[in-house]
């Protein structure tokens, strides 16, 4: 699976794909990872790649030029699934939205900045709005990393045991069942005695039960 992000700031993805799990899967070659500065796309003079708002107004608009030469660029060399927009008025990202994209080959990721992007790069080239949630950032970079991390750990291979995302929080539904490690009893706050017994039926059983119990005390809304 590829993922090509395009950003003006760069520099703020580095640490993100650097590092854990989303480093070993590039490592593996699963995942690939590619930022592409959007100013090495700006054919002006002075590589500026925003301008001012037609209408007035506040703020700064990122000018359609830089992306559309950039996403055609790419575009030349592969055929992408989905052209995404960071933005906090797009579709929620949830465990559903991850799973379905988990199963694409090549993504665009574009992130904003400033006071948006304009209309057109959204009208023309984006498949997929998505936002992080209802909170406004300084850049689209920060969510871009939390969709790519959401979705590449979801890849076979990725994570050692592969069964671990699929017991995940909002996998089925239902937030995760409480976890628990040694040791068994830490001043006097002990594990719960099921997890001990061995039975497995006895313990999917009450993780499903302690998953439903905190689903519907946390987030009653995922179970309409």
């Amino acid at each position: 699976m590829r993922f090509d992000i395009i950003s003006v700031l760069p520099e703020l993805l580095e640490s993100p794909f650097a590092h854990s799990i989303l480093q070993r899967a590039q490592k593996k070659g699963i995942a690939e990872i590619q930022v592409h500065h959007l100013r090495d796309y700006a054919h002006n003079k002075h590589k500026n790649v925003d301008d001012y708002p037609y209408g007035g107004g506040g703020g700064m608009v990122m000018s359609i030029e830089p992306f559309a030469n950039c996403i055609e660029a790419l575009r030349s060399k592969r055929t992408y699934d989905e052209i995404i927009f960071m933005t906090p008025d797009g579709e929620v990202l949830n465990q559903t939205v991850a799973n379905a994209l988990s199963i694409k080959q090549n993504i665009i990721v574009l992130c904003g900045h400033y006071k948006g992007i304009d209309q057109r790069i959204r009208d023309i080239f984006v498949t997929r709005e998505i936002s992080i949630g209802d909170y406004v950032l300084s850049g689209g970079e920060l969510p871009a990393a939390v969709l790519v991390d959401s979705v590449i750990r979801l890849i076979p291979g990725v994570l050692s045991d592969e069964t671990s995302a699929l017991s995940d929080s909002f996998q089925g539904e239902l937030l995760d069942a409480p976890i628990y490690t040694r040791p068994a009893d830490w001043n006097g706050h002990q594990v719960p005695d099921v997890l001990l017994s061995g039975n497995e039926a006895l313990i999917n059983n009450w993780r499903h039960d302690m998953a439903l119990k905190r689903t519907k005390k946390r987030r009653p809304d995922l179970l309409k």
